[in-house]
């Protein structure tokens, strides 16, 4: 048997929150509409670079090339905004540097695509009215700042971070305190932990052990694996008749589900047989 000590390093907590389903689907709707969005700015800007190419812009036409400048804008931001409501559903990991510094990033860097071709070859192209290319260039680099500054997350999301909380909601939850760390994106995980360290607990009060235990017993992940790829049941001790002949992982709850051990068994009353629980009386 592989025995986990209990993790109290924050580090090693961070394996135990994973995306729901329900999130990894809200999030693949957002990023594609986001994706969308994207790509109908970087093609409003291709049109004005044709058409400032065309010299469309050389003596008039500069509502339409504010027009241009606005839509690219506001179709940038749309996307910054759907993005980042998909990070929160389904973050990076900060142990990828490079992947969490694009994915939580790519708003601003997009949106630096969308503007920043069109606005060089405004203040190069030496055809334009000076006076419609320094209005045309004002707005324009005004409104890419912007939109840049919608772009970035000054606070990304990441998978160790909603661990913590998690963690700590669960927490919460089993000790009645207020629930100030249950942010709706790890709430539900949470409950989960909470209710099923509850069950375990009423499970192996024993005489010797009123309080009962956090303890229980999965199938180990494969080897070289951090978490089992389909969900597994933990069990009450490494004795029950499910287990026999397995490699088997013991830790808490929460262990458990960092190992995608997260669904309590429905044999309660026969595995405290094969475990040797007596309830307290």
């Amino acid at each position: 048997m592989t025995d986990n000590n209990t993790q109290t390093d924050a580090q090693d907590v961070t394996k135990a929150w994973a995306a729901s389903q329900n999130q990894k689907a809200s999030a693949k709707k957002l990023r594609i509409f986001a994706s969308i969005s994207w790509l109908i700015a970087i093609g409003i800007e291709i049109a004005a670079i044709v058409l400032l190419l065309k010299n469309t812009f050389d003596s008039g036409n500069l509502v339409l090339l504010i027009a241009l400048l606005v839509s690219i804008a506001i179709f940038a931001i749309a996307g910054s905004i759907l993005w980042k409501k998909a990070n929160k559903h389904d973050p990076a990991t900060k142990a990828e540097k490079f992947k969490f510094f694009v994915q939580n990033q790519l708003g601003a860097i997009i949106t630096v695509l969308a503007f920043l071709p069109l606005l060089a070859l405004i203040f190069l192209d030496k055809d334009m009215d000076p006076k419609n290319k320094k209005i045309a260039g004002g707005v324009g680099v005004a409104l890419a700042f912007i939109a840049t500054l919608v772009g970035v997350d000054f606070t990304p999301p990441s998978t160790e971070q909603y661990t913590v909380n998690m963690n700590e909601c669960a927490t919460q939850i089993k000790s009645g305190q207020p629930t100030t760390s249950c942010s709706p994106e790890v709430a539900e995980q949470a409950q989960d932990i909470a209710r099923d360290s509850a069950a375990v607990a009423e499970a192996t009060k024993t005489a010797d052990n009123p309080d009962g235990l956090d303890v229980v017993y999965w199938i180990a992940p494969k080897p070289g694996e951090t978490r089992s790829s389909s969900p597994l049941v933990f069990h009450l001790c490494e004795e029950v008749s499910t287990l026999r002949d397995k490699v088997v992982n013991k830790g808490s709850v929460t262990e458990a589900y960092a190992q995608n051990a997260v669904r309590l068994t429905k044999q309660i009353t026969m595995e405290q047989r094969q475990c040797s629980l007596v309830p307290a009386e």
